[in-house]
């Protein structure tokens, strides 16, 4: 186990070479290495670094950064497909967060086709506060704000003006309330 301040990278490779990394506490984001646009968001209670398992040439290309203070336990790729063999269920649980990534890439490439990008930018953000927030009162989810308005462009396949632009409009007309801290719909 590991603890990873806010900001660090999580060494994928070097340090801890065809490992799958789980998530106990904290956000990451997955970024493409050779492009430093990020992938995806994983959050407490899941795995990344899995492609270890599967493609060690594509796990190279992938660096996790730390969005908030975390602690990871890791585990070799050959002890994991193990593990996997023997318990049934693992190996369901792992083949079910392939489906629920190629699901949202898959949705992704279709707002790319069919929505325009305030759309897509509202719908991101409405998602990130369901996924990522916490309930405070009266049924208001609250989130922190992890991301900032260049990834979360990268991640709608938009601009970060145009980013900036839709939060400022969502924020004047009360949908959302945001700062550098927290964001929530109201």
């Amino acid at each position: 186990m590991d603890n990873i301040e806010k900001g660090n990278p999580i060494k994928l490779i070097e340090e801890h070479k065809n490992s799958i990394f789980f998530l106990k506490k904290g956000s990451v984001k997955i970024v493409n290495a050779k492009t430093d646009l990020v992938k995806y968001i994983v959050k407490r209670g899941n795995i990344f670094g899995e492609l270890a398992l599967y493609d060690e040439k594509a796990a190279k290309e992938e660096v996790a950064y730390a969005l908030e203070d975390c602690i990871i336990c890791y585990i070799e790729a050959e002890q994991m497909d193990e593990l996997m063999e023997k318990h049934k269920s693992l190996k369901n649980g792992v083949l079910k967060i392939y489906g629920l990534r190629i699901r949202k890439l898959e949705r992704r490439l279709s707002d790319l086709l069919y929505k325009d990008s305030a759309t897509r930018i509202k719908e991101f953000i409405v998602e990130y506060i369901e996924e990522f927030g916490e309930e405070k009162g009266a049924g208001k989810l609250v989130a922190n704000n992890l991301l900032s308005h260049k990834e979360i462009a990268n991640l709608t396949n938009t601009s970060r003006q145009t980013v900036s632009n839709v939060l400022s409009n969502m924020r004047k007309k009360g949908i959302i309330k945001y700062d550098s801290n927290s964001i929530s719909v109201n």
